[in-house]
């Protein structure tokens, strides 16, 4: 199995986020699904569990499959800082989730289909790998002949600031000014239970 495709409501209301945008159905049933509905007996969590929740939610939340977010989380391990806000910059970082914060696409789903389909680049050059790493002074930005996208300029407005980004909506193009600090991130996680996940 590629990537999820499967109903996003069903998601959010699992980890009781609204992790992929507003969702009304989670407004409505802000418990978890299942037949028997928000009278379910539901048995305690062993702590295994929630840390296997908690990174699942990342997950989901930045569309990463399960050996991409092991590497990720290796190279993370292996740099200076704290392991945990290290492992959630370089997932800032990668290419598909930049062009999403840039409000070039309403949702990081949109964003990685972007870039597979070549109408992002980097420095000047056409890149079409979501998961590439950017570094801080990458210029990102729309190519020339894409900038007329329907979907493109129906996004543009739609994103927010942030520090560690700048972006002129007018040229289309952006800056990854530097890797974001860890209260700079909107995302509820709880990232350390994730490097106690791996560490057993």
């Amino acid at each position: 199995m590629a990537r999820y495709i499967g109903p996003k409501s069903k998601i959010a209301r699992k980890f009781k986020e609204p992790i992929f945008g507003p969702d009304k159905a989670l407004e409505k049933k802000a418990y978890p699904p299942g037949q028997h509905g928000p009278n379910a007996k539901r048995a305690k969590k062993s702590e295994y569990a929630v840390q296997l929740t908690e990174k699942q939610k990342v997950k989901y939340t930045y569309g990463i499959l399960e050996k991409q977010f092991a590497l990720i989380f290796g190279r993370a391990s292996r740099a200076k800082g704290i392991t945990g806000e290290v492992l959630l910059q370089l997932i800032e970082a990668r290419l598909d989730n930049v062009v999403y914060r840039m409000g070039i696409s309403p949702s990081r789903s949109g964003a990685r289909q972007l870039v597979s389909h070549r109408h992002i680049t980097v420095n000047g050059n056409v890149v079409n790998i979501p998961s590439y790493s950017l570094e801080p002074g990458d210029v990102i930005g729309v190519r020339e002949k894409s900038k007329s996208l329907e979907t493109i300029t129906n996004s543009i407005g739609t994103g927010s600031n942030y520090p560690w980004i700048e972006f002129n909506p007018t040229a289309l193009e952006g800056k990854f000014v530097n890797f974001p600090e860890r209260t700079q991130i909107p995302e509820n996680f709880k990232e350390q239970l994730i490097v106690e996940l791996y560490s057993k």
